[in-house]
Parts: structure tokens; sequence; C-alpha cells
């Protein structure tokens, strides 16, 4: 049976990390197509038919992003405590966002934080949303940790979900300004001293 078209020259995951890494690297705002196609080694009409416009790819990367770079999280999720649920996530946090050979920071953190045009602003609510998201779902973590009696009845688990995430994308911050790995190994120890 014949086929239409030509056949994809490249790999979708390997042509999407590579524009993870772009975004990663410049932020939404100053990637250009012209930067994104280099990098994933394809023309332009092959990233609009299959990725689809600058924020579409954005959109993708993003969710590549979350999938490969902050897998901790999902780790973390399933851990049978609290603390393990915390001290996973905050040392995978730590170990990402200074990972050698990458951008140091977080691409959920750092890609849209400039956002001032139309497409911006949409790039900062759908990084807004995701980072939300992450926060509910370690919210609902918590909640079955004190449902198990595994943290205190007194716990306010959306307060708790806040505190870490806030602490997890304050190491990104802090990472991205240079700030080694040794220098931020006490916040994390001191932060797990908030779970018993």
């Amino acid at each position: 049976m014949a086929t239409t078209g030509r056949p994809r020259q490249f790999v979708l995951e390997e042509a999407l990390d590579r524009a993870v890494a772009v975004f990663w690297r410049q932020g939404y705002g100053a990637t250009t197509l012209d930067d994104l196609t280099t990098a994933m080694g394809i023309n332009r009409p092959s990233l609009y038919n299959t990725f689809g416009n600058k924020e579409t790819t954005f959109g993708l990367a993003v969710r590549r992003y979350a999938e490969t770079e902050m897998a901790y999280l999902a780790d973390a999720l399933v851990l049978p405590t609290a603390r393990g649920v915390a001290e996973h996530y905050l040392r995978g946090n730590l170990l990402a966002v200074t990972a050698l050979g990458k951008p140091h920071g977080c691409l959920t953190v750092q890609g849209g934080l400039a956002g001032r045009t139309d497409d911006q602003l949409r790039v900062v609510e759908l990084l807004s949303d995701y980072r939300s998201g992450t926060e509910a779902r370690l919210a609902s973590r918590f909640r079955a940790a004190v449902a198990q009696g595994d943290l205190p009845r007194t716990e306010q688990p959306a307060e708790l979900a806040k505190y870490l995430f806030t602490v997890a994308t304050g190491l990104a911050v802090q990472a991205s300004a240079g700030t080694t790995r040794r220098q931020l190994k006490p916040v994390v120890k001191r932060a797990l001293t908030a779970f018993p």
C-alpha cells in the first residue's frame, strides 16, 4: 500500500528534548523559531506540521520536561510516608536544578518569567497552571498522610504543600543564579525539619 507524503526524518522525542533544552536555557520570549528549528534539526514546515506553532511547541516541551527532568515528583508521591515524599521530592529537585551539562534552574519556573506579549501571557498562565497542579498533587498526598495518621490531624496539607513547593522553587531560582548543589544541600536538610 502506498503512503502519502515524505517520511519523517527525525525522532519526535529527540527533537522535543532539543526544544526543551532551548526553552530551558533561553526562556520562551528569547527563543526564536530559528533557534528551535536549528536545535531540533528540522525545518519550519516540519515544526508546524508536527509540533504546531512556537506556543504549542513550548507546551509540548513543558510536558516532556515534566516527564523526564521532573520524574522524581511521580516517584516521590508513591512513597509510604509524608517525610519520604518530601525528602525524595526536594532531593530530586536539587539534583535536577543543578545537573551538570544542563541549564541550572527549572524550565517551569524560568520559562515565562518575562512575559509581556499576548502569547507570552498565555505561556505564563500555562506555567502557572502547571505549578498549581504540582502543588495540588502534593497537597492531595499530604491529605492522605493525615488520614492515614502519618501526619498529625492538626497539619494543614495545602499549607505544607505550598511550603514544600516554595522551597523547591527557591532552590531552582538559587541554582539559576549560580548557587551550587553543595551550598543548597543545607536548605533541603533544614526544610525537612517540617516533617516528622
